[in-house]
């Protein structure tokens, strides 16, 4: 039964000035890095996001809504795809499966960057993301974009009555057709005594407010959009909190006589997830993800504590985990380490009960790094192209002129292929040379003012930063080094690898 929410004794309105969270309410005046603009795109570190951001986004939305247009066209006639890491985990367990869950509209959003996601929604309606669990309300067709981020960088806005209840999104829509967005929860409801006040933690302006949810479901927590910026669920419990949860493995590569896994102990929420595999990779040691159903059997309760086990012989640490949301985003793993063979099983455990709350067995074919494979396929691929005709290689020669004896010098891009990366640069392209080509705002400024063309902009900015480069330090591998950061298009990394390949 969905409830009504609406009207918190504890609940701050925003829209009228009192919106503001007090300092008691407060963890921390300011986001990491000083940033909290509603293009807060994610960096190499996590997000990436600058302040000038916000300004970006009504200069270019009429040119973004264009190509917006042009892609959804083709989303249209795309059959529904589902993805490794990004389809939505079930949230629903034994105990509340009896409560009622509205069903809507299911759409399937277009990947615009490694982590934006797009929506052509074609007609007023109520639509849920195949990938992400969140619900749209539009009151017409519109184009909205989206991305998970992280409560490890905005959770520092809340103290720990209020917590955070699902991912947090940064939603960039027209927000007089947006009309609610509903954001998907971990929490379990099922457990009628312990009482639960929701709400969403907005963040304008470099300050967290706290605005109230209108209704929530089982699923969903259900916001009335005022505008868009970071936004995100976050509740209030008269007792600890049960959640759905799940359990990622990852496996050390490179090992040749033993299996050494990092276990995962998460809530059942997108941004915990992310960060999850942000931690993997920014790992010193490489790890692969193993392919096993996540969810947990039975909730996770909060402090409580649970332990991994094997039914084979191995070393597992640390011996018991106690859920809190704070420990989980500290080292929320297991360590297990194995000198035989698989398969094994593991199980994660209640300490106190021995309850299992996941199980799975890992084999052999599941530890095969697939990936190990690929470097060594270019590099038989590199050998055989190396092995030219005596007539090629005089072809080659004289297109390349008279050239010295000894290795080439490394070349700069050219004109033209600046202007193929140009044209790929979507609508973060700002920000993206801001944070990564050493550009500032005053560059961009300077630039505009001379060219009215936005893509003739784009060249002369790539255009400066390669002037501003070492002879020789401005080549297609320099240019993709800098730009290999996850809210960069993956458009223009393909551009710039395929013309590595090519050369």
């Amino acid at each position: 039964m969905v409830a009504d929410m609406a009207n918190f004794g504890e609940t701050k309105e925003a829209e009228d000035g009192n919106g503001e969270i007090p300092p008691s309410d407060l963890k921390g005046s300011e986001i990491e890095n000083g940033n909290a603009s509603s293009d807060s795109a994610e960096s190499s570190s996590g997000e990436s996001s600058e302040e000038d951001a916000e300004e970006v986004e009504e200069e270019e939305r009429e040119s973004e809504n264009e190509s917006c247009d042009k892609e959804l066209n083709r989303e249209s006639d795309e059959e529904p795809r589902a993805t490794s890491e990004g389809n939505p985990l079930k949230h629903c367990c034994e105990k509340c499966e009896g409560l009622q869950r509205p069903c809507y509209d299911l759409v399937t959003p277009r990947k615009i960057s490694r982590d934006r996601l797009m929506l052509m929604l074609e007609d007023e309606g109520i639509y849920e993301c195949s990938e992400t669990g969140l619900v749209f309300e539009v009151s017409q067709k519109v184009c909205i974009r989206y991305c998970i981020l992280s409560w490890s960088k905005y959770g520092t806005y809340l103290n720990e009555s209020w917590k955070f209840a699902g991912p947090i999104f940064d939603v960039e829509c027209d927000p007089t057709i947006l009309k609610s967005i509903q954001f998907p929860h971990s929490l379990c409801l099922a457990d009628h005594d312990n009482e639960v006040k929701f709400s969403v933690l907005h963040v304008k302006n470099n300050q967290g407010l706290i605005e109230p949810s209108v209704d929530h479901s089982r699923n969903h927590i259900k916001w009335s959009v005022s505008s868009l910026s970071p936004v995100g669920p976050i509740v209030q419990t008269s007792k600890p909190a049960e959640h759905h949860g799940v359990v990622l493995v990852y496996k050390l590569v490179g090992q040749a006589n033993s299996y050494s896994f990092r276990v995962y102990l998460a809530t059942n929420n997108h941004s915990d997830i992310k960060d999850i595999q942000k931690e993997v990779r920014s790992s010193k040691m490489r790890y692969m993800k193993i392919e096993k159903p996540p969810t947990c059997q039975k909730l996770l309760e909060e402090n409580r504590k649970y332990r991994l086990i094997s039914d084979s012989q191995g070393d597992i640490t640390p011996e018991d985990i106690q859920f809190t949301l704070a420990v989980v985003k500290m080292k929320g793993y297991f360590e297990a380490f194995f000198e035989q063979h698989p398969p094994f099983k593991l199980s994660l455990i209640e300490a106190d009960s021995d309850q299992t709350v996941w199980s799975a067995t890992i084999r052999e074919g599941d530890c095969v790094d697939n990936a190990a494979e690929r470097p060594r396929k270019r590099s038989e691929s590199r050998k055989r192209s190396s092995s030219t005709s005596e007539e090629e290689f005089t072809n080659k020669k004289a297109r390349w002129g008279d050239e010295p004896d000894g290795p080439r010098a490394p070349k700069d891009m050219t004109d033209q292929q600046l202007m193929l990366v140009a044209k790929r640069m979507g609508k973060e392209w700002k920000s993206v040379v801001i944070c990564y080509l050493d550009l500032t705002k005053d560059d961009l400024d300077r630039t505009e003012a001379k060219e009215q063309d936005l893509t003739m902009t784009k060249f002369h900015v790539l255009d400066l930063w390669r002037r501003r480069q070492p002879k020789g330090k401005a080549g297609v591998l320099d240019l993709l080094e800098k730009l290999k950061h996850d809210d960069v298009p993956n458009e223009v990394i393909n551009c710039l690898q395929d013309m590595l390949e090519n050369n």
